[in-house]
């Protein structure tokens, strides 16, 4: 058989077009690293644990499949688009997954540095470049919270009516979002501040510095009181720097990496200064980043040994109270009965769960009941509740159900995102306990007080409902 012969109209070529590359989403810039990807083994021992599986059921939606995404990043297999951003967007970063996880896998830094190169490489929608914008001027600044705060002592009754009459829903989402989530303020409350020096009980034990962070020092300032006053009656001289300022946990949380090593450069010399022995901290978010200082800073030549160096004298107050050993300061009978919540950065990203409750328990007539999914986050994550509401709202309730079927008068928790979080999901399914910080309860019992109250839970109907 004779080969064919050209096709009419003579011989056509075919061009062979070489493959479109994929612009990689990733630059060298400290990407999330392989050695860190490859070490999970993809065994789904995370999917029970995280927050964000179990509202969706979505693979791309879990720890293991955000690593799979980072991993397709680092081939050049996908591009860094809006659909690809928003998966790393809805991590809380609540890191229950360590916990969970049989490997060791380091997903804390893997999220951290993946959201590092969307903050550089990708170019958010307008709205949501404009509310970040607000949000990072505003929240790691005290003396512009300070300001904030007074506001919020002027307009509270008329935000409570509006509320419980279902007003706030009229706002635009993110809006409505950030006036439900907006701390209650009394006009006391602007007042109270931690002591900058404080002198110990007796002989001193040690000499601390005290972090007073941005949030708990402008709508939590008696937390950081009452954290000075047990230090100072467990036998420790206490020093609060004046010149602190934020630690840039919510910069690091929020992929802002040059601004996070700025900050942590400013508060390592700022306690260089006071020549402390141990830095406490009563945030479990603002605690987990200093203590993570050491890692933030390894490639800078300057700074490396000193970040390593200060994240070691890093602790939690209830850490630390544990650390000291046989306490010094008698503990008087306080009646309650408590929810002890598990703050993410505090049990996930420190490990530290059984020193408070511990402490807590040793109270006379202190009772501490458990819930169901202790270590679930609340949907606090930082700022993760403003800029994803309705995750952050069904999680805050779905804790605020599970705490309010044990029937406790308080709840403590140990960081100030937290606490926002878990009163305003309270006020919504019309719960009657208060929020307070496990230091209040320690330092009343030490005084021989009452931890202070909360001002009363205020729901839309009036009413109590039964939690779902």
């Amino acid at each position: 058989m004779m080969p064919a012969g050209p096709p009419p109209g003579g011989i056509r070529t075919v061009e062979r077009r070489a493959p479109v590359a994929v612009s990689r989403p990733f630059d060298a810039d400290h990407p999330p690293e392989r050695r860190l990807i490859d070490s999970c083994v993809h065994c789904g021992y995370c999917l029970t644990s995280c927050p964000t599986y179990q509202l969706w059921g979505d693979e791309t939606d879990s720890p293991r499949g955000r690593i799979l995404l980072m991993k397709a990043g680092l081939d050049g297999r996908v591009t860094l688009d809006s659909a690809l951003v928003s998966r790393f967007d809805a991590c809380l970063g609540c890191l229950a997954c360590v916990t969970a996880c049989p490997s060791g896998v380091e997903y804390g830094h893997l999220i951290e540095a993946t959201r590092s190169q969307v903050e550089r490489r990708h170019r958010r929608p307008l709205v949501d470049r404009l509310e970040r914008r607000l949000l990072f001027m505003l929240f790691p600044h005290p003396g512009r919270l300070r300001l904030v705060a007074a506001v919020l002592v002027l307009v509270s009754p008329i935000r409570d009516v509006a509320e419980r009459a279902g007003l706030l829903r009229l706002l635009p989402r993110r809006l409505a979002t950030f006036a439900r989530l907006a701390p209650r303020v009394a006009l006391g409350d602007l007042g109270q501040r931690a002591p900058v020096r404080i002198e110990p009980r007796g002989p001193a034990r040690y000499r601390v510095g005290l972090f007073t962070g941005c949030v708990q020092r402008v709508f939590h300032g008696a937390v950081n009181a009452a954290t000075a006053r047990v230090l100072a009656a467990e036998g420790c001289a206490v020093v609060a720097p004046a010149e602190q300022g934020c630690c840039g946990a919510l910069a690091v949380h929020a992929g802002r990496r040059e601004e996070a090593c700025a900050r942590a450069r400013d508060t390592i010399a700022v306690f260089e200064r006071a020549g402390v022995e141990r830095v406490i901290v009563n945030a479990a978010g603002c605690g987990s980043t200093l203590k993570d200082y050491g890692a933030l800073l390894a490639d800078d030549s300057e700074w490396a040994a000193r970040a390593k160096e200060f994240s070691s004298r890093v602790r939690d107050v209830l850490e630390f109270v544990e650390e000291l050993g046989e306490p010094r300061a008698p503990r008087r009978e306080v009646r309650m009965r408590a929810v002890y919540q598990d703050a993410c950065h505090l049990l996930h990203a420190q490990g530290i769960g059984l020193a408070p409750r511990s402490t807590l328990a040793a109270i006379p007539g202190v009772e501490l009941v458990e819930i169901d999914e202790a270590g679930m986050c609340c949907g606090s994550g930082g700022v993760y509740n403003i800029l994803q509401p309705e995750a952050g709202e069904e999680l805050g309730l779905r804790k605020a159900r599970m705490i309010d079927q044990a029937k406790p008068q308080v709840v403590l928790s140990a960081n100030p995102g937290c606490r926002i979080q878990l009163e305003t999901a309270a006020r919504t399914i019309g719960a009657s306990w208060k929020v307070v910080h496990p230091i209040e309860v320690i330092d009343a019992s030490i005084r021989g007080g009452r931890v202070r109250q909360a001002r009363p839970a205020v729901t839309r109907s009036g009413s109590r409902p039964s939690p779902r």
